[in-house]
């Protein structure tokens, strides 16, 4: 076999293998998708006459989707800037405090520093059950992260189980 220009048997290549250096992250990872850009498609899904559980599915959980496909490609601190831009509004204050509210969530639970605007008092909703069914609310009280609750939001320990 050649590697790198030298003429290496099968068990030579296997050595070096073993000795390789760890893996560098590939070339070009990056976001793809903000949760900015996501507020900007629910914010036009609402005009549209959309309801917010269909936000909701398409707007957080989208992020939710994008934020995990970024930390398995790139890392903690790429997939960070998902939340970088502050999402502007969407024309609803459970999806605003929503957004807040997964971000602060993901960076207590992986352990990065949650953007200014994520933090703010004013992205809070009244008592929201995003998607939940009435018989499950009870369980959305008891089970909802921090994050959410603090911001009136209240989603059941599966609300954001993604396949």
């Amino acid at each position: 076999m050649v590697f790198q220009g030298e003429v290496l048997s099968i068990g030579a290549l296997l050595d070096r293998a073993q000795t390789a250096p760890a893996a560098v992250p590939a070339v070009g990872v990056g976001v793809r998708h903000t949760a900015a850009e996501n507020a900007d498609r629910s914010a036009a899904l609402l005009a549209a006459g959309d309801t917010l559980e269909a936000c909701w599915r398409f707007g957080i959980l989208q992020t939710l989707d994008d934020y995990t496909s970024t930390l398995r490609r790139g890392g903690v601190q790429v997939a960070a800037e998902v939340f970088t831009d502050e999402p502007a509004p969407t024309g609803s204050v459970e999806l605003d405090a929503a957004f807040a509210a997964l971000a602060d969530h993901l960076a207590e639970r992986d352990g990065w520093r949650a953007q200014a605007w994520a933090l703010e008092p004013a992205r809070r909703a009244d008592r929201w059950f995003p998607a939940v069914p009435a018989i499950f609310r009870g369980e959305a009280e008891q089970d909802s992260p921090r994050a959410f609750r603090q911001r009136g939001i209240f989603i059941t320990g599966r609300s954001l189980n993604r396949a």
